[in-house]
């Protein structure tokens, strides 16, 4: 197991919990990589490393992750651990309980490079709930599998994801030039070098939202801003799912300022926006408190303006600083199950 984590006092005891509860014959460690963090993480870390040092199975261990970049901590856990397959997980993701006993058996069965499951958003209190709503409608994120759920089968790319250790081994790891986006960019290596990425929904993880319109927004400008870094080192990898938040930024700027200074008419764009996500937050707040439902369309305009803006604003700079770090794939063959 390899975690890496920055600034999970909330909820990193409990990640490794369920890490700890999993129903596994095999052997397992937790390797903990350790960014800057300015809360308690650290201190919670250490604790679970004395807590849990006498134990023959599932000892945690830390490692240090001085830059506090996601691939960065995850190539320096890869490192430091020891068995032949390598399960990723966040310091706010919950894997159920027989997670990693799926995982290995859909690797062996699949043959696959690597196997991952839905990213199961789920609140503590009503904004959290909203924004659990909205990441998994199709409103929110359109037909992401991992997302909203789909059948088994081949994937570009899963949510965090479960590897043979030799295939990380073969393609070196993270590319720690990519902020965010490190798991496509790793599972395209994988797939032109002929392995194979394989989705289950049999696998699940809980995943805590953010916490307040700030954090998720700063989240999802990141999203947008590393996918355009992502279709620009790769031509041909932007669909219409990924143009969709862009395009509404621009249509609905342009439909204020028109509307504000032309006609009336063009405010029909933003106004038939907002009445699409209300209309769309009605079926994905079912079964919640009114407080809740009510925030949907909040979490959903957030989602996608931010990540729309993130798209339009992402410095070319960026993505040519990505593009000369490009690692050719390592030409591998794949397993057989």
């Amino acid at each position: 197991m390899i975690m890496p984590v920055l600034n999970e006092e909330r909820h990193l005891r409990t990640s490794v919990q369920h890490i700890l509860e999993q129903e596994y014959a095999g052997e397992m460690e937790v390797v903990i990589a350790l960014g800057p963090s300015a809360d308690r993480t650290d201190e919670i870390a250490a604790e679970l490393v004395a807590e849990n040092a006498n134990r023959s199975w599932g000892r945690v261990q830390t490692v240090p992750n001085p830059t506090g970049r996601t691939p960065a901590g995850l190539n320096a856990a890869i490192k430091a651990s020891r068995h032949p397959v390598v399960v990723r997980v966040d310091g706010h993701g919950m894997l159920s309980p027989n997670y990693i006993a799926t995982a290995v058996r859909l690797l062996e069965e699949t043959g696959a490079a690597n196997v991952g499951g839905t990213m199961h958003a789920e609140g503590e209190n009503a904004w959290e709930h909203a924004v659990a709503a909205a990441m998994t409608s199709k409103i929110g994120v359109g037909n992401a599998a991992f997302h909203t759920g789909g059948e088994a089968g081949e994937a570009e790319t899963v949510y965090l994801g479960v590897f043979r250790r030799e295939v990380l081994e073969q393609q070196g790891g993270y590319n720690e030039e990519f902020i965010r986006a490190q798991d496509w960019e790793l599972n395209f290596r994988i797939r032109e070098a002929g392995g194979l990425i394989w989705f289950s929904p049999e696998l699940r993880v809980s995943y805590r939202p953010r916490p307040s319109v700030r954090e998720l927004a700063k989240q999802y400008r990141n999203y947008g801003r590393w996918r355009h870094v992502v279709a620009r080192y790769h031509a041909g990898s932007i669909n219409l799912r990924y143009l969709a938040p862009p395009v509404a930024v621009c249509a609905i700027a342009a439909g204020v300022v028109v509307g504000v200074a032309v006609t009336p008419w063009a405010l029909v764009v933003p106004g038939g926006y907002l009445a699409a996500i209300v209309a769309g937050s009605l079926p994905a707040g079912k079964g919640l408190g009114l407080s809740a439902r009510a925030q949907i369309p909040v979490a959903l305009a957030t989602m996608h303006m931010s990540w729309g803006w993130g798209f339009l604003t992402s410095p070319k700079k960026l993505a040519r600083k990505v593009i000369a770090s490009r690692r050719a794939p390592v030409l591998t063959t794949r397993s057989s199950g």
